[in-house]
């Protein structure tokens, strides 16, 4: 598809994308391990070593530790925490937690860069719908990520998408005001940052090759609103409700979109 003057969101050869699934696969690697030490007692900077080790077993490097002076290898948000949180020893596990994990990996020198949220042991129940409402929006809203649409063809499919999701799920979920998704290639966060609400056909096109993370982060009860901690990092919901936090990393391409962090669930 020709755009010719048309703004476009920058493109990837064939050969880039797949040189960045190999990094999203790591990533994909270190959240399963994650996900499979969480346990009560554990403390999220133990998961953070896991994930660490598991990205330099394959030859990657923790695309977080350092970036921007944060201290981890992972985001450990732990339930009213939404993003950003900073692994600790002293942040302790326990049963019925609601935990979301982001991470990156740099490999060759692309970045993959993805999140999920998952429970120890078992979820309230509005909690879990609120975790598979917001991987269903994550699934749902990379749809749009085709060429020839634009940019905020994501934004309000993701909007859509928690909408529906509200009615199919039983729940009410707030859009965490302030934080979306991104651009992202050789390093993580690359032009153009992406809303995950508003009105569509507005902002760059997307063409084959284009990549996006894209990552709804979605309140339980309709709060909306957020602060940051003293850390600088720590992200809370205003009302203290739980959160959950699903991104993939996403090409678009000719025969669909193409999830560059594929992992096992």
């Amino acid at each position: 598809m020709l755009f010719g003057r048309k703004k476009t969101i920058a493109a990837k050869t064939p050969g880039e994308l797949d040189a960045m699934e190999a990094a999203g696969r790591i990533v994909g690697r270190a959240l399963t391990a994650v996900r499979d030490a969480a346990a009560p007692g554990v403390t999220t900077l133990e998961l953070d070593a896991i994930a660490e080790q598991v990205i330099r077993d394959h030859g990657a490097v923790p695309t977080f530790k350092g970036y921007q002076g944060f201290p981890g290898s992972i985001c450990a948000s732990v339930n009213e925490v939404v993003v950003h949180g900073i692994p600790s020893a002293d942040a302790v596990l326990k049963e019925g937690d609601l935990v979301s994990v982001d991470c990156g990996a740099t490999f060759d020198g692309w970045v993959g860069d993805s999140a999920w949220s998952f429970g120890v042991g078992d979820l309230a129940g509005d909690v879990d719908k609120l975790n598979r409402a917001t991987r269903a929006v994550l699934l749902d809203g990379l749809q749009a990520m085709i060429p020839g649409n634009r940019l905020t063809d994501v934004s309000h499919a993701l909007e859509r998408a928690t909408r529906e999701a509200e009615a199919a799920f039983g729940v009410k979920l707030g859009i965490l005001a302030g934080y979306g998704g991104h651009g992202i290639g050789r390093t993580m966060h690359e032009d153009p940052y992406l809303e995950n609400q508003g009105h569509p056909g507005r902002g760059p096109y997307i063409q084959a090759g284009s990549v996006l993370a894209i990552e709804p982060m979605l309140i339980l009860g309709g709060e909306t609103e957020s602060f940051v901690l003293e850390d600088d990092w720590t992200v809370i919901t205003a009302d203290g409700s739980p959160a959950a936090h699903w991104e993939h990393t996403v090409a678009a391409t000719d025969d669909g979109p193409r999830i560059l962090t594929p992992r096992s669930a």
